[in-house]
Order: structure tokens, then C-alpha cells, then sequence
């Protein structure tokens, strides 16, 4: 049984939803979103101020990709009401941020500056202060493009082992390593 699943999305005030057969466009004060849903078992309706994800069958893909579009669209009627922010955080010396616009350009200890363009969906702002590493903060409606952004921007330079240089989300923990001890 999908717990996921079962549980209705609340619609929060100043968000519209209209569903299209099997695509679902959620429009709210953040933007709008759209959900083409793929699956011929999965049905969507709007009930009492309430979005319902329904099943045909038991069967195992129906039930998997029932708690899977019931996320995927409370996550997007989330988005454009409130919106998702994902910081994160450049660790070691020399490492900086700065943005002009949508274009991303980092030194990350290479030869040479890292330039990433951002799309047009997400919101990029560099932040560095004094005493702390520098912080990419990225904002958009979207939870997925967002991720995938964060995780691209996060491959440039992944947090290492040994000194945990590198780029990584606030707040995450790295696991350390213990280095090569002197002969004796």
C-alpha cells in the first residue's frame, strides 16, 4: 500500500490548478509548472480544496508511480506557492563566487575560472562574507531543475576526503579520512 500515495495534497490559497486530461498546470504567485503524467493507471482530481492522486490497480508499477506523481505534484504546488532554496557552500583556500546575471564564474583552484550559465527558472546569488566560505544560494519553483543545477555546480568540485576541500551543500557532513602516518 502507498502511504505517499494515499495522503491528499492541500491547495494553498493563490494557487491554480488545472488538469488537462494527463497534464496537470499549477499556477501559483512563484510561477508556473507543468506535469504531463505518463502513466495510464494514475487519475488526478480536485476534491473540496484538495488534489487526489487515485490508482487503478495494485499492481507493483501502479503503486510506484502513484506515491511518484503524488510527490512530484505536491512538490510543484509547493514551488509556486513558497518556492525551494538550495544553498551551498565553496570550502578551501583561494575558492570564490561571483555572478553577473545568470552566469556563474568560480575559482576552484584551477588553471583557469569555471563558468556555469544558469536558466532563466532559477535565481542565482553569490554571498561572501569575511571569516566564512563564500555561498552559492540558488532559488527557484522548480525542485527538480534546482537539484540538478546544484548537483551540477556541485561535480565542478566535489568535497574530498582528506582536507574536505571542495564544494558542497550547507550543512552537509563530510567523512573524513585520516592521512598517511610518518614512519617511525
Amino acid at each position: 500500500m502507498s502511504r505517499v500515495g494515499n495522503s491528499p495534497i492541500n491547495i494553498t490559497a493563490g494557487v491554480d490548478i488545472k488538469i488537462d486530461k494527463n497534464l496537470v498546470t499549477v499556477k501559483g504567485p512563484k510561477g508556473e509548472l507543468k506535469q504531463l503524467i505518463n502513466s495510464d493507471g494514475i487519475t488526478v482530481k480536485i476534491e473540496e480544496n484538495r488534489l487526489i492522486v487515485k490508482r487503478a490497480t495494485n499492481q507493483k508499477r501502479h503503486k510506484a508511480m502513484h506515491g511518484l506523481y503524488r510527490q512530484l505534484l505536491s512538490n510543484m504546488v509547493y514551488g509556486v506557492s513558497v518556492g525551494f532554496v538550495t544553498e551551498l557552500e565553496l570550502h578551501g583556500i583561494g575558492f570564490r563566487a561571483k555572478n553577473s546575471g545568470q552566469l556563474l564564474e568560480m575559482a576552484l583552484g584551477f588553471s583557469h575560472p569555471v563558468m556555469f550559465f544558469l536558466p532563466d527558472e532559477v535565481k542565482l546569488e553569490t554571498i561572501s562574507e569575511k571569516g566564512k566560505p563564500p555561498v552559492i544560494k540558488l532559488t527557484s519553483s522548480d525542485k527538480q531543475l534546482i537539484g540538478q543545477i546544484a548537483a551540477k555546480i556541485r561535480a565542478f568540485r566535489k568535497p574530498e576526503p582528506y582536507k574536505g576541500k571542495g564544494i558542497r551543500f550547507k550543512g552537509e557532513e563530510i567523512r573524513r579520512k585520516a592521512g598517511k602516518t610518518a614512519a617511525k
